[in-house]
């Protein structure tokens, strides 16, 4: 080999040396802040050590970092809301939908920069640090719901506030430990009854009788039946060659909607959402938004209903009492039921109220109402037949003493073993502060299981806002 030869080999190591160096200068001086920012890359959250903290609405913290770990000081209590933040596995809850701004500021190019942000993790440097979202969860009605849901395997609840749409607690069963998910993910993961699923967001259940709201809204509302009108159950229903029936196979009698509301007669509420009719009953299930994508902070599943084209007369029956193709998430019948208590208006859910920078508030949370799906006639109507529920029908296990409760049992009949326990209620009924729905799956009937625990929750949650 020549020395030309040699000059030349010399010279396209150099050029190729030289390309290398050009691009790690790129990436290092140019394309270092989009990489940084980047929300699949999981050092973004650590670079200087000043994740923002996520708070409750008393100031009490939720989520804060703690040396160079991220705590969770009320553990599996709200583990699926807050979420996680991991170096290994990333983030989730929270944590992941406002990953953008509890991360500290993008990773600086400048060496002055980085050297400072690297001491921080090592001296009494303050480092640069995120936002702070203040959220609407009070942790002693939080804490409440989620040790009652905990005696079950698997459950859910979600206490709002319907004038306002704010949600005060929320919990689902099982749960896992956000300060333990380094070690225990893989796990977690596993576990047969998914404890990173969000029951309360992200569950679908035939809703039972607790859609029963819904139902005798839409035929109240539309004019389709009115209140004097009545029904008769004799214990069964022909459909064709189907036949609906009562849970307990026992004839309810001659009566109106409220007392085939309060007594929970499948079959007359066949009766009423046939006499509705497709057209109308799905005219309101859009005003409710049941099948929508719901407008909040979180990812909620989209409720599941039967295509009305495809829909036939037993399908339509089975529906208006909450059985058949129909899927709901606990947060649906939440806002039902708030929408109700509003006096017909629906409020936009939401569960961080501001964002803040140092203590200053940057952004608030707009508040306001989504629609108004029925009048406030038609609302006060509904909120008197679940008065009756409560005083002398299916839901006596919820009262309270002093305080008038609004509420709906539902016994849901699903393939997967006993029927799910539902109960959504609020109060005071004429004044309406609180709005608690429950689901404990395959425990039975709503009034055993999910009524009294909705009451205690109610208990708590009307004690920590009247103090």
């Amino acid at each position: 080999m020549n020395q030309r030869s040699l000059g030349r080999i010399s010279a396209l190591f150099t050029l190729l040396f030289l390309a290398l160096a050009a691009r790690f200068a790129w990436l290092q001086l140019v394309d270092a802040p989009r990489i940084a920012a980047n929300r699949s890359n999981p050092r973004r959250a650590f670079i200087a050590v000043g994740r923002g903290r996520i708070l409750a609405a008393d100031g009490s913290i939720l989520a804060a970092t703690d040396g160079t770990r991220r705590s969770y000081p009320m553990g599996a209590a709200l583990a699926q809301v807050v979420g996680y933040a991991s170096r290994r596995y990333g983030t989730a809850g929270l944590e992941r939908a406002y990953d953008a701004l509890l991360a500290a500021p993008a990773f600086s190019a400048n060496p002055l920069q980085q050297i400072r942000d690297f001491a921080a993790s090592f001296a009494r440097i303050a480092p640069r640090t995120g936002d702070d979202l203040v959220t609407t969860i009070q942790p002693k009605i939080e804490t409440r719901l989620a040790s009652l849901l905990a005696r079950h395997a698997r459950a859910a609840g979600v206490v709002l506030d319907p004038r306002n749409g704010a949600v005060l607690a929320i919990a689902s069963v099982p749960s896992f430990d956000p300060n333990t998910m380094n070690e225990t993910f893989s796990a977690t993961l596993r576990a047969k009854d998914s404890p990173l699923l969000d029951r309360a967001l992200e569950g679908l259940y035939p809703p039972g009788s607790t859609f029963k709201m819904l139902t005798a809204s839409a035929a109240i509302d539309s004019g389709s039946v009115g209140m004097n009108d009545v029904f008769q159950d004799p214990g069964y229903l022909m459909i064709g060659k189907a036949r609906l029936h009562d849970n307990d196979y026992e004839a309810t009698g001659a009566g109106t909607i409220v007392k085939a509301f309060a007594l929970s007669s499948n079959v007359d509420f066949a009766q009423i959402v046939l006499r509705t009719g497709a057209p109308t009953f799905y005219r309101y299930l859009r005003r409710y938004g049941v099948g929508d994508s719901l407008d909040f902070q979180l990812p909620t599943a989209r409720a599941y209903v039967p295509r009305e084209s495809h829909i036939w007369a037993g399908e339509l029956a089975q529906m208006g009492f909450g059985q058949g193709a129909l899927l709901v998430t606990p947060m649906q019948i939440a806002t039902i039921a708030a929408t109700i208590a509003n006096g017909g208006v629906e409020e936009r859910p939401f569960i961080v109220r501001a964002i803040e920078r140092r203590g200053r508030i940057l952004t608030r949370t707009p508040v306001g109402p989504l629609g108004s799906p029925v009048s406030a006639q038609t609302a006060a109507n509904v909120t008197k037949m679940m008065e009756a529920v409560v005083a002398w029908g299916t839901g006596t296990t919820a009262q309270l003493p002093g305080v008038t409760v609004a509420g709906k049992t539902g016994t849901a009949t699903n393939p997967h073993g006993a029927p799910d326990s539902w109960f959504v209620c609020f109060a005071p009924a004429q004044s309406p502060r609180i709005v608690v729905a429950i689901v404990v799956e395959n425990a039975g009937y709503g009034a055993t299981v999910a009524a009294p625990i909705a009451r205690e929750v109610l208990a708590r949650a009307l004690s920590v806002i009247t103090k």
